[in-house]
């Protein structure tokens, strides 16, 4: 199957190489097992990469600082594409190279594990036309004559040919405008600043180089106000919505009212009608959440990660015995007495999913750097903590993730009350429980404790501590400059850390991640013995569940086995009565579609 995309919002030679990007669209990929509403996994080549690592964003060069998903996008979570479906995250720091037009959003419902797609680089004039003529054709108006002028049958609304694999990064760019640093008419400071497409729907706007500076996100922050005010007031309409990021702005818009063109121009006048944010002021509280250090939760999300997607990953069995490696920590009682003292500013919501903060330690020396998984895990429990690259993520509902656990809190998302019916920490009509600033503080429980205020918090019964204050970006940057020492001390015994642990991964061959199914070799069925049969897995998909062993009886209908696929478990029933001769897979390995799983014997 063919598949519209855009190029961008990253591509190369910033992240990708030149090769990267003519493989990624001259590959024929394959739809992995585990696949959902949530994203599409796929099977193919690992990018060659054209960075080493994402610095404090994580050790991998997949690793950014956390920005807006494009619903479409398709997010490279180490060296595994994913294609972001309309249950995606919201937000999250891995690069992505392309995103699936408008359009062609309907063929990702239609795929299933096994299916190859290819990816076709599309103009925006092109992926525009491809929008028309479906329009055209939902609205009731898709006769031939309607849609002649744009050369596109509505019969079969097919993907145009998109620019040739090897030529897309030489003649297509993911980059709409681009400015150095500079000043503005009024001697002011003008930050380097990057507008990005994604998709024909979506700007990604940054601000600054690929650091993490506080400074960057009260910019964000000044403009996405600027243009909230300016939408209120009627002045610019067609923005769907923003999301903030850590140094970026989504914009999502509506093209058929708000033409890109227009919406960059507004761009420009909204930024350069800005003070100067160095003095910026803005209302923070201090919540307090409590944490299941090294909950039963998490392990048994990494325990599936290890039996389903990588047995051999360098952040299993414990995480945090990761972290404390990858930082140079002596202990992980370290880990531990750090995660307890930070105090973590919230930078976006919905990084990952329903209100879930990435929020980041006020405190350099409280940062606590780690790569993401590679690829990422298929399940979260809800209301995880883990850290990535410098961040703290809460997972506001099960799913997949990609940080390292610490612990397990309370829920970050109440759909079911707010202030007005008793659950006090939330604001009416807003399920969400945190602001973009607020500052997140733990305090330790034990797991037994944590389910039972996991238990009350929704229904009101537990109040959290809350303390308002404010916070002055000026006193933090002097702040920083007063602890700058100290700071470039603990920033090196962690650069010593993360280089040590690379070159470990280097010797122990550990720097890879899975880029093809894991499966077994596929028995010759053939050389069954007389009277026997193979029955097989209806899917490809991951064994869940081995139900039998050698030499048991079991009756027609019995299941053998359960199989994993799209999120969803299919049974392996015994088509007769009989014996079972061999068991031909074991849990965690990965089955394609007609694999024998069992052979039996006839009654």
């Amino acid at each position: 199957m063919k598949i519209g995309v855009m190029y961008g919002p990253h591509g190369s030679p910033d992240f990708f190489t030149h090769e990267d990007i003519a493989t990624f669209f001259g590959t024929d990929y394959q739809v992995h097992y585990n696949s959902s509403r949530t994203g599409v996994r796929l099977i193919g080549p690992k990018p060659q990469w054209a960075r080493t690592d994402g610095g404090e964003a994580g050790l991998h060069p997949s690793n950014i600082h956390d920005n807006a998903y494009a619903i479409g996008a398709i997010d490279f979570t180490g060296d595994m594409p994913v294609i972001l479906g309309p249950d995606g995250p919201s937000l999250g720091g891995f690069v992505c190279p392309a995103v699936v037009v408008a359009a062609e959003r309907w063929k990702l419902g239609q795929l299933k594990a096994g299916d190859t797609i290819r990816f076709q680089a599309l103009t925006l004039a092109q992926a525009q036309a491809l929008q028309a003529a479906q329009d055209a054709l939902l609205g009731g108006t898709g006769a031939p004559s309607a849609s002649a002028s744009i050369g596109l049958s509505p019969g079969l609304l097919k993907c145009p040919e998109g620019v040739p694999a090897s030529d897309v990064s030489r003649t297509l760019s993911p980059i709409l405008s681009q400015r150095a640093a500079g000043h503005k008419p009024d001697g002011s400071e003008q930050l380097p600043r990057c507008i990005r497409q994604a998709g024909d729907r979506y700007l990604l706007v940054e601000f600054g180089p690929l650091v993490l500076d506080l400074t960057l996100r009260f910019h964000v922050h000044a403009l996405m106000t600027a243009l909230q005010a300016q939408r209120d007031a009627g002045q610019l309409d067609g923005i769907v919505d923003m999301t903030p990021g850590i140094r970026s702005l989504q914009l999502h818009f509506d093209p058929a009212v708000l033409p890109r063109d227009a919406l960059l121009a507004a761009i420009d006048a909204a930024e350069a009608s800005l003070p100067a944010t160095d003095e910026l002021t803005v209302p923070t509280r201090t919540v307090w959440l409590p944490l299941s250090w090294d909950d039963s939760a998490t392990r048994e999300a990494i325990d599936k990660y290890m039996q389903s997607v990588r047995p051999d990953a360098p952040w299993c069995p414990s995480n945090i015995e990761f972290i404390q490696r990858i930082n140079g920590l002596d202990s992980i009682e370290e880990v531990k007495r750090i995660v307890f003292e930070a105090s973590y500013l919230v930078m976006g919501l919905g990084d990952v999913y329903l209100g879930a903060p990435v929020a980041t330690p006020l405190d350099p020396r409280h940062r606590l750097v780690t790569t993401k998984y590679n690829p990422a895990r298929t399940w979260t429990p809800e209301n995880a903590v883990g850290i990535g690259g410098a961040y703290m993520c809460v997972y506001g509902m099960e799913g997949p993730g990609g940080y390292q656990f610490v612990g397990r809190t309370i829920q970050m998302w109440n759909r079911w009350r707010d202030e007005r019916s008793g659950a006090a920490d939330f604001e009416a009509g807003k399920p969400w429980l945190l602001r973009f600033f607020d500052q997140i503080r733990f305090y330790p429980v034990s797991e037994a404790e944590l389910l039972q205020m996991r238990r009350d918090f929704p229904a009101g019964r537990l109040k959290l501590k809350v303390e308002h204050g404010q916070f002055n970006i000026g006193d933090y940057t002097r702040f920083l400059a007063r602890e700058a020492d100290s700071i470039a001390a603990f920033r090196a015994t962690q650069r010593e850390a993360f280089h040590a642990e690379r070159e470990r991964w280097k010797a122990s061959g550990q720097d890879g991640s899975l880029s093809e199914l894991d499966t077994a070799p596929v028995q010759d069925d053939s050389a069954l013995p007389e009277g026997a049969s193979a029955v097989g897995s209806p899917v490809p998909g991951s064994v869940w569940k081995v139900l039998v062993k050698e030499g048991e009886a079991v009756a027609e209908g019995q299941t053998l086995a359960v199989v994993e696929s799209m999120k969803m478990e299919f049974p392996v029933h015994a088509p007769e009565a009989g014996r079972v001769l061999s068991v031909r897979c074991q849990e965690g390995q990965g089955v394609t579609a007609g694999q024998a799983v069992v052979v039996l014997a006839s009654a």
